[in-house]
Order: structure tokens, then C-alpha cells, then sequence
């Protein structure tokens, strides 16, 4: 294993010594020194192995962190003309935009804006691929490995009937024509092993029509920065993939971009009891981290304790689920008590949304070894406002 350094997610690593006081409740704190902490890690895994590594915006789009993402990584991957146009302006490098289904009217921007313009079926490559060529861009097409690693259904983009890739089953010399390269994403927050059973599934049904190809794309899911990922087997396994086929390999981090890398600062605002005690906070499950419902997931707790005082955690909107968890503390909860949740900075961040006219939370950046902290944004009513009419 290399000398590459990680923490384990969830993990509060540096944001123990964070005085939750200093940022406006709720806030979203992201530590600039963790999240080069990882850019390290995933650069490292480009150079030794020839792949080149871009960001997933789709994941973490801070892009006030653009400059220190554009100093590591070879650009980003995006999922349409917002995500491609913000890679293009605010990180630079490569842009590679897959979308399961493309706009005629968004169509010639996205070409303009991407080097990689990888469609999900053959119909859509057919329809825009004379548009790509006249372009000088290369094209792509989602395959769908019929092959599946993903943990929970919701998330496999494998199970039964997905809309996501062309099955590989239907591959044929009509389907791969124009084709220059050949994007797969099955893992979800998962290691190397199920990238290689992954590869081992594809390979022999890819091989007739390697030699036509220029890249592969193993889109993202990869927790390359989690401290017990095998990245030695990930630069192996990258390096053979070029020395046998003569292809350039691409990997789409997202989540390993920003592990461990945030907190989610709330407050208690009342504490009521119902079968037991209740505390009702400033952040909002269905408002601030969608997922707790949507995977569902039970994010981490700042120093959670494993015997003391449990309360059910939710937020102040009307929806009976805005239920965050149930969680134990060492102490009794006080109304105005500032508590924490990890890992955050990933996917909660670009998921917000202000549903009942909940504020969304301010976004601060914290050098862990400073202490500097600058607020990056805040927002108030006018964010509100201004999606509605």
C-alpha cells in the first residue's frame, strides 16, 4: 500500500478541534486542507497508473475550490449542460458530459462545452453524432453491464429494466459505429474488488471492438481515498488495461473527492417528548440531506455516544418524515445546543433545497491547519423567492 494518506469516512478527524459557534446554524464547514488531502491521493493514483482522474461534479461542485481541484486533477465529468458549463468556466481541463437523455435545444452548447459527449443509447449517439464530428469532439456511449455490484437496488445501475447504458448484450458493429470510447458506472461508494468483477464481465464481449476504441471511462462510485481502498490493485489494474489495449483510461471520483471533508452544523430548537424524547433542529433531513430519506441513510454524529440521553432528530419542516435518526448523547440536550453531522460536504450540498421555505445552510470554508475561515456564502430569502412566481 502506498504512503498515500486518508481517514476513514465518517471519521471527525480535525473538525473535533472546530468550535461550532463560529458559523451561522445551519452551516455547511469544509475543510480545504482534507479536501487536498484527497486531491493527493487521487493525483498520485493518476500518475502512477496513466489514468486520468476528473472530478464529479455531480457529487461536489464547491467550485470556490475549483482552483485547488484544477491544480490536482485533469478536469471534471458532469451530467448535463449546467454541471459541463460550470466545469468549463470555474475548473478547467477536460470536461466529459454523460446524460441519460439530451435536448435538441441544449445539444449544440454541450457539444461546445465537452470534450467526451457520451450518450446512454445508440439512438441519441445516432441523432447527434454528425453534430460531435463536425465539432471535432469525441463521443461516447453508456454501457450497461448487466452485471451487478451495487448494494441497494435504488442505486444499481444494473438491476432490472435500468434506463442507465445500453445493455451489453445489444452491443453490435452498428451500435458501436462512430463510437470512441465506452463509459460503464456500477459501483456505488464501493472498493476495487467490485471494479474488477466489473471488468471480468465486460471484457470478453468489449474485445472485438477494442481495437476500434480510444478510451474506457469507469465512471464513479470508486472510494479511492478511503483509507482501506486497494489503490495498488486500482494502479495495476489501470496500467494493464492501457498496456493491452491501447486505450487511455478515465476514473470519475466524486464522494473521494470531498470524504471526510465536511460537517453539517445544526441547532436544537425545541425539545418536546412523544413516546420519547424529541428534538426538533435547524437542519431539515428532507431540505438539507435528501439521501437520509431517498437510500435511505443514517449519517454520522459528531461524538455520538453509546450510552446516555437518546433523542429522535428531525427538522422544522411539516413533513411527518423529516426524520433524521435517533441518537445518543452523553449529556441532556439544551434548546440553542449546536451538535454536528460528518461527512457532508459530498452530495448533501448539491441536493438542498428550500421545500416549505426552509433556509438553505450557509457554505464555509475552514483551513483545518490555520484556522482560518472564511464564509463563502450565505443565503436568504431572495434564494427562495427567486424559483418560484
Amino acid at each position: 500500500m502506498s504512503e498515500m494518506m486518508t481517514t476513514q469516512a465518517g471519521e471527525p478527524g480535525a473538525f473535533r478541534e472546530f468550535d461550532l459557534s463560529r458559523v451561522p446554524s445551519p452551516s455547511f464547514v469544509v475543510d480545504e486542507v482534507a479536501i487536498e488531502r484527497n486531491l493527493k491521493v487521487l493525483a498520485e493514483v493518476a500518475d502512477r497508473s496513466g489514468a486520468h482522474v476528473l472530478a464529479a461534479l455531480k457529487a461536489f461542485s464547491m467550485y470556490s475550490l475549483a482552483p485547488l481541484v484544477r491544480h490536482y486533477l485533469g478536469g471534471t465529468c458532469a451530467s448535463g449542460l449546467f454541471e459541463a458549463r460550470l466545469g468549463r468556466e470555474e475548473y478547467g481541463g477536460e470536461v466529459a458530459t454523460f446524460c441519460a437523455g439530451y435536448k435538441t435545444n441544449e445539444i449544440d452548447e454541450i457539444i461546445a462545452l465537452s470534450d467526451h459527449v457520451i450518450f446512454n443509447s445508440p439512438m441519441q449517439k445516432s441523432r447527434f453524432l454528425a453534430k460531435c464530428r463536425t465539432a471535432g469532439k469525441q463521443v461516447g456511449l453508456r454501457i450497461n453491464p448487466e452485471h451487478s455490484e451495487g448494494e441497494v437496488a435504488k442505486y444499481d445501475p444494473c438491476a432490472p429494466c435500468s434506463r442507465l447504458g445500453t445493455p451489453i448484450s445489444q452491443l453490435t458493429s452498428e451500435t458501436m459505429q462512430g463510437v470512441d470510447g465506452v463509459h460503464t458506472h456500477t459501483l456505488c461508494e464501493q472498493g476495487f474488488e467490485p471494479l474488477a468483477r466489473t471488468w471480468d464481465a465486460v471484457e470478453a464481449i468489449l474485445k472485438p471492438y477494442m481495437q476500434g476504441l480510444k478510451w474506457l471511462n469507469f465512471g464513479g462510485g470508486h472510494h479511492i481515498t478511503r483509507e482501506d481502498y486497494d489503490r495498488e490493485a486500482l494502479i495495476a489494474f489501470v496500467q494493464k488495461i492501457r498496456a493491452t489495449y491501447g486505450v487511455d483510461v478515465y476514473l470519475e471520483p466524486g464522494e473521494a473527492v470531498a470524504l471526510d471533508a465536511g460537517i453539517l452544523v445544526g441547532e436544537v430548537l425545541d425539545l418536546p417528548e412523544n413516546g420519547m424524547p424529541l428534538a426538533i433542529t435547524d437542519i431539515s433531513a428532507t431540505c438539507h440531506m435528501p439521501d437520509v430519506i431517498e437510500a435511505p441513510y443514517r449519517p454520522a454524529l459528531m461524538d455520538e455516544a453509546k450510552q446516555g440521553h437518546s433523542y429522535r432528530l428531525g427538522g422544522p419542516s411539516c413533513l411527518a418524515g423529516d426524520v433524521i435518526g435517533d441518537y445518543t448523547f452523553l449529556h441532556p440536550l439544551e434548546v440553542g445546543e449546536r451538535f454536528a453531522f460528518l461527512d457532508q460536504a459530498h452530495y448533501s450540498m448539491v441536493k438542498t433545497n428550500t421545500f416549505n421555505g426552509v433556509p438553505l445552510p450557509t457554505i464555509a470554508l475552514w483551513n483545518s491547519e490555520t484556522d482560518d475561515l472564511q464564509i463563502v456564502k450565505q443565503f436568504g430569502y431572495e434564494h427562495f423567492k427567486e424559483r418560484l412566481s
